[in-house]
């Protein structure tokens, strides 16, 4: 059983009214720490030949192509280490652990997929055939919009259920008994989403969560890894990063839509989370689709 209380929580940019979100990127390193989130996640690696990739307990190097299906809350990263490729192709595609409600799951049709998912709670590597005949649909999702891009989701995770040779990678599964406190956390989380973009005062979140704002200081340093205000820039900060990459808005029409009430401020905040200015993620980044 893992304990979640030495990892990053990462909290993706992923709305309550969103299916499916696909991050699509062509990278030469990867500089996010291992991490753990409640929602399901699907990793395609094409170039990676020599990457490290660390799911729960099980840590490998990666060949040229891989996929991989991460269950909630089961920590999990990607690391250079000896991949020499400037040119590494990373395609994420994350959703809410409640979008497939039981009732849609018990179904007969998707019996194959609700297995999936209970085994995923080890984190499920595919076999590199499944990744290669997979991977143009994968690398065409971004491309895709609205009821298209769902259900070919959809068939690509039926898909993956059926494919043969499937390896489960981590031996142990997340302590949901270790992680008493998600419910508040995702009160907190589904609070900070409503308001973001107003001012949001210590106070007023504390309230919202019933907790001192000593306490709620401590619970969020503790979860996150974060301080409140940096724990809102980062939430804030990943819409801004949707809203660059697919919505024809100026830089400074996202600074305020995101909640920050000067452009300086915002500007500085983007680079520090994401490492280059507002307007080189947009001229950078290739492909961010979601669903509404």
């Amino acid at each position: 059983m893992s304990n979640l209380k030495n990892f990053y929580r990462e909290i993706p940019p992923l709305s309550p009214g969103d299916s499916f979100l696909v991050f699509d990127r062509v990278k030469d390193s990867f500089d996010f720490p291992v991490h753990y989130h409640p929602e399901f996640e699907i990793n395609f690696i094409l170039n990676g030949k020599g990457v490290k990739r660390v799911v729960g307990d099980n840590i490998e190097e990666i060949d040229e192509i891989e996929l991989v299906l991460v269950g909630p809350n089961l920590y999990h990263g990607w690391e250079l280490n000896h991949c020499k490729n400037k040119q590494i192709r990373e395609i994420t595609i994350q959703f809410h652990n409640d979008l497939f409600h039981e009732s849609l799951l018990s179904r007969k049709i998707m019996t194959p997929i609700k297995d999936m998912f209970n085994r995923s709670i080890h984190g499920i590597l595919f076999s590199k055939k499944t990744a290669e005949e997979l991977s143009s649909r994968i690398i065409k999702i971004s491309k895709l919009d609205g009821m298209d891009y769902f259900l070919e989701i959809v068939s690509i995770l039926y898909d993956l259920a059926n494919s043969r040779n499937q390896r489960l990678l981590s031996t142990f599964t997340v302590d949901h008994d270790t992680f008493e406190d998600y419910d508040k956390m995702k009160l907190i989380y589904e609070y900070v989403q409503k308001n973001f973009s107003e001012k949001i005062t210590l106070e007023e979140v504390s309230n919202a969560a019933s907790m001192t704002t000593v306490s709620f200081n401590r619970f969020i340093k503790k979860r996150t890894g974060k301080t409140f205000v940096n724990y809102i820039n980062d939430i804030r900060i990943g819409y801004a990063a949707r809203w660059l990459a697919e919505k024809d808005l100026s830089i400074s029409e996202i600074a305020f839509k995101s909640g920050f009430n000067n452009i300086a401020n915002f500007n500085r905040s983007f680079k520090s989370i994401k490492k280059c200015t507002p307007s080189q993620y947009r001229d950078d980044f290739s492909g961010l689709k979601r669903i509404l």
